[in-house]
């Protein structure tokens, strides 16, 4: 009898699998994407603090700059984003006197999508933020601020013109997509 139950149960499994077709990371790999980056600008002088925030986004306090970056957003919200020497600009005179200039001080960045959306008929910015994920401490020359994420946000519907942040743990901008 446990040899008969064990043979339908196999033979159900193996018939979902063949009839279905579709694996979840199939299903994932046919979401439409929203966009897809192969830059981002650090966040320049003008932009630090909160001043001359991005969508409620405030820049990082220092000015930064970036070596490179990849990813996409798909409209499952489904983000992935690698940056490359993610550091305080080492050209930065505030920087420089503070001693770091060049370098990455944060183990953790977060991401940030920021989209424009309609909420009860109006306008509205709604961003969505991952959670921590570790990037390199250190000088960009040393292999400091890079980082990898792979995450899935709940995005608003509609998600027009999203802006794709990397930012410090508190939230404050480092990069930015549209560059």
């Amino acid at each position: 009898m446990k040899r008969f139950i064990y043979l339908v149960v196999t033979l159900t499994i193996v018939a979902v699998s063949v009839f279905s077709g579709l694996r979840a990371s199939d299903v994932r790999a046919k979401t439409p994407t929203i966009m897809e980056f192969d830059s981002m600008a650090g966040v320049p002088r003008p932009y630090t603090g909160a001043t001359n925030a991005i969508r409620n986004i405030p820049g990082g306090g220092l000015p930064w700059v970036i070596n490179a970056a990849t990813g996409e957003l798909k409209q499952s919200g489904d983000l992935e984003v690698k940056v490359t020497g993610l550091v305080i600009d080492p050209n930065d005179p505030a920087a420089i006197a503070a001693g770091r200039a060049g370098t990455n001080p944060s183990a953790n960045f977060m991401a940030i999508v920021s989209c424009q959306t309609v909420s009860a008929g109006a306008a509205t910015v709604v961003n969505v933020s991952t959670g921590l994920f570790p990037a390199t401490i250190g000088l960009a020359t040393a292999g400091g601020g890079n980082a990898k994420i792979e995450a899935h946000l709940d995005l608003p519907s509609p998600c027009i013109a999203p802006i794709i942040f990397v930012t410090s743990p508190t939230g404050a901008w480092f990069a930015a997509t549209g560059f």
